[in-house]
């Protein structure tokens, strides 16, 4: 039995995707903000003077020895990184998708747009 992908069922696959994508992110920001507040429940808050925690999303190594010691921060990168990487996703599925529907115009306008998205994830600043 062949497998036909029609525009339905495209439709349907992406949104699954894209569903599937926000509440893993949701999940991990969720998770990390609940560790986050459980390490500082007991510390006191100086609203007059700013302290800006940047993101690590740069630095692999850091991202991942963070993970890997349950840093609450690290956790809620990661759920970041997942919420950027659902919509690039259905872009690659979007590829997949219009070429085994056969669709060379649109095969390439999506192949041309995660070109895109690629290059200004590594490369741009």
């Amino acid at each position: 039995m062949r497998f036909v992908l029609d525009d339905k069922r495209m439709e349907q696959a992406m949104g699954l995707l894209l569903r599937f994508g926000v509440v893993l992110a949701s999940t991990l920001v969720l998770a990390g903000v609940a560790f986050y507040l459980e390490d500082h429940a007991r510390q006191a808050v100086d609203y007059r003077v700013f302290v800006p925690n940047p993101l690590n999303l740069a630095h692999r190594r850091q991202l991942l020895l963070g993970i890997s010691h349950g840093d609450a921060a690290a956790i809620i990168e990661v759920g970041i990184l997942f919420l950027i990487a659902t919509p690039i996703a259905r872009v690659a599925f979007a590829v997949v998708a219009f070429a085994l529907e056969r669709d060379r115009l649109y095969t390439a306008i999506s192949a041309g747009v995660l070109a895109v998205l690629v290059y200004s994830i590594f490369f741009g600043r």
